[in-house]
């Protein structure tokens, strides 16, 4: 298998930069990112549906976890009137992002709300005890990466689905593949 070295060129902060790439050691990364945080998702909800079945309940932290963050209106909110809801998609939510991501199907719209996740997570953070830059950070930063890379189009089913007629003839589905 040859390797490509290619050259990216772009402006950042107005001057110019370049940097060399290899899209063979690019593609294994992005798998293994891709794997890893499926893994890492998919994990977390199955153990939490094995524990605490359809009595899972985020409400405490929902409302005193994330009391004095900038997301506990929303989760307030939440917690008071509709907590059913992210009592189903936080475990529900975590199987499916995880499953998405490890067979590559959905991936960016699996990373996207990965990331939404991870950003509740990570803001809803109050006594910042880990400090700021914690595993919620880096978590959020990892789903960022696999959207932007499309990681589902390596090894992914997404790579099978973008050559199809349907996905060609209707190219916005790409914004959710990949």
């Amino acid at each position: 298998m040859a390797t490509q070295n290619k050259r990216t060129t772009t402006k950042l902060f107005g001057r110019g930069v370049s940097y060399g790439t290899s899209g063979q050691w690019n593609s294994y990364w992005l798998l293994f990112l891709r794997l890893v945080m499926g893994w890492w998702f998919f994990s977390s909800g199955l153990s939490k549906i094995v524990e605490y079945g359809v009595l899972y309940d985020a409400h405490g932290w929902m409302m005193f976890g994330t009391e004095g963050t900038i997301v506990y209106p929303i989760t307030a909110w939440f917690a008071a009137n509709a907590v059913w809801l992210p009592n189903l998609l936080i475990p529900w939510g975590q199987l499916l992002i995880g499953l998405g991501l490890i067979v590559g199907c959905l991936t960016r719209l699996a990373a996207a709300n990965g990331a939404v996740l991870m950003f509740f997570f990570y803001f809803g953070n109050a006594e910042w005890g880990n400090g700021f830059v914690n595993g919620d950070l880096f978590g959020l930063l990892l789903f960022l990466t696999i959207i932007v890379f499309a990681a589902g189009r390596v090894w992914g089913i997404d790579a099978y689905l973008e050559g199809t007629n349907y996905v060609k003839n209707r190219p916005k589905l790409r914004y959710i593949l990949g």
